[in-house]
């Protein structure tokens, strides 16, 4: 396997631990989560793991500026700014939606940590804003670099594949394996160290907002270049992803009774938060399937909490949970 640059400043490995209140509320299978919310950078969240890498290789190319984009209420802005903070680096932040009144929650983490904030009203508008945000700042001699959304590409999709290698050292049985997906990296780094690691289980993952057939397509392919980095090319297929996106139809942050009771019965049942965007969905996900049978009550589910917390404390969130 190839040497890959890494810096190493999350909290690893993330523990495990068995969540058997919620288990016999649902009457299904035993669960156990992962706590990818305590890998220690800014609150924590999956985020962080790919940091390692895509910091590790900005550095290498001598960047002083990391610029990346998402929601107002980014989880991955959120660590993108505190990994900024921590190495020395300026940090540019592209966000989308309603900007509050006064910043709140991760928002008002990017500004603590020193993000210089550009705000776009309109979707539509974000990745032709994010590469002017870009060029700009070439052009002023910053040296950015430019972390992709969610930072999913092959680079950052390896702090996944190594994940599951640090998942299958601990030595916890699981079948499955469930956690929310939508820029894929995340998923593409699970399904990669799944082939790599020998993992037996199944990786599934609960859309936050993309089709399946969109996300079946887009982890493959990033896995299938993401392999490139460690060592000889392995060609992924979409029929070798499981995804499900039966759940993200009201769509991307808006809340349902579906997340509202998932995050009440985490907290309720097993004093665990989530956050009402992604681990609130993919829980939701993952307790309609257990209650429909989908699998069986020997069985044993991980799921994979990938943090974002902050985001309960949103004004959009609070009023509403």
């Amino acid at each position: 396997m190839n040497e890959v640059s890494r810096l190493h400043f999350a909290h690893l490995p993330t523990p495990i631990e068995e969540l058997p209140r919620l288990s016999d509320h649902l009457a299904g299978p035993r669960i156990l989560v992962k706590r990818d919310d305590q890998t220690g950078l800014a609150f924590g969240g999956n985020k962080t793991r790919k940091l390692e890498f895509l910091v590790a290789e900005a550095l290498e190319q001598g960047a002083r500026t990391l610029i990346s984009g998402g929601a107002i209420q980014s989880n991955h802005c959120r660590q993108t700014a505190a990994a900024a903070a921590r190495f020395g680096l300026e940090c540019i932040l592209v966000l989308t939606g309603e900007m509050p009144a006064q910043p709140s929650a991760n928002l008002l983490l990017d500004e603590l940590f020193g993000a210089k904030i550009v705000h776009v009203p309109d979707r539509k508008d974000r990745d032709r804003i994010l590469q002017e945000t870009f060029d700009a700042a070439a052009a002023e001699g910053r040296k950015p670099y430019l972390v992709p959304y969610g930072g999913s590409s092959p680079t950052g999709a390896l702090g996944y594949a190594f994940a599951m290698e640090e998942f299958m050292r601990q030595n916890v049985h699981a079948d499955w394996i469930v956690f929310g997906t939508s820029s894929g990296g995340t998923h593409a780094g699970l399904v990669l160290g799944q082939r790599v690691f020998g993992f037996k289980g199944k990786v599934l993952g609960i859309s936050i907002d993309e089709s399946e057939e969109w996300l079946k397509t887009h982890v493959s392919k990033l896995a299938s270049e993401a392999s490139e980095r460690l060592g000889e090319r392995i060609e992924f297929t979409p029929a070798e992803v499981l995804a499900n996106a039966d759940y993200c139809k009201a769509g991307y942050g808006v809340l349902t009774d579906a997340e509202r009771e998932a995050v009440k019965l985490f907290a309720r049942y097993e004093g665990l938060l989530l956050d009402p965007v992604y681990t609130g969905r993919a829980a939701a996900g993952m307790i309609d399937l257990i209650r429909k049978g989908f699998f069986r009550k020997d069985e044993t589910v991980l799921f994979w909490h990938t943090g974002g917390q902050p985001a309960l404390f949103a004004d959009k969130y609070v009023n509403e949970i």
